[in-house]
């Protein structure tokens, strides 16, 4: 499934999650790319941060499954220029490898209005609270899912897919 990659920055906070969905759903990195400020913080996967043009190859990684993502936001709190969303998010289907993927998370992001009125993230935290999978311990070491636990790690979802399920 690929969308037109016309996808343009809203100048509503609360519409920026159903940006990104359209924007992601083209497949096309730098379409996704363009909804970020030049130096912001991307966390393809919890505790790594990227930013700047290290963002690029993460998104690629994740847009690499070709499976579109789901957006339902939670929350968007507005001070002055600046957003917090809260949303919750789902990548499922059929990967481009051809195994059943299945990755959510509830992301905590912050946005910023630009002097052009238009909405761009800051800080995109997919997966806020989440622990890193490499660093939990034993017993922490397949994340719970919300249709049971993982039954791959991350890499076998995709390289910058964090907590996922891949059936």
């Amino acid at each position: 499934m690929t969308h037109s990659t016309s996808v343009h920055p809203t100048t509503v906070a609360a519409e920026h999650p159903y940006v990104l969905e359209r924007a992601f759903n083209t497949f096309d990195p730098e379409c996704v790319d363009r909804l970020y400020e030049a130096d912001a913080l991307f966390v393809p996967r919890p505790c790594h941060p990227t930013a700047g043009p290290g963002r690029l190859p993460a998104h690629r990684d994740f847009l690499a499954l070709r499976v579109p993502i789901r957006v339902t936001p939670r929350h968007t709190y507005v001070s002055g220029d600046l957003a917090l969303l809260i949303v919750d998010w789902v990548v499922e289907g059929r990967a481009a490898h051809g195994a059943q993927v299945r990755i959510a998370g509830t992301a905590t992001d912050v946005a910023r209005r630009g002097s052009d009125g238009l909405w761009r993230y800051v800080i995109d935290n997919p997966f806020g609270t989440a622990d890193d999978p490499e660093q939990a311990g034993p017993a922490d070491a397949v994340p719970e899912q919300a249709d049971g636990p993982a039954a791959a790690s991350p890499e076998q979802a995709g390289p910058a897919a964090g907590p996922a399920s891949v059936r």
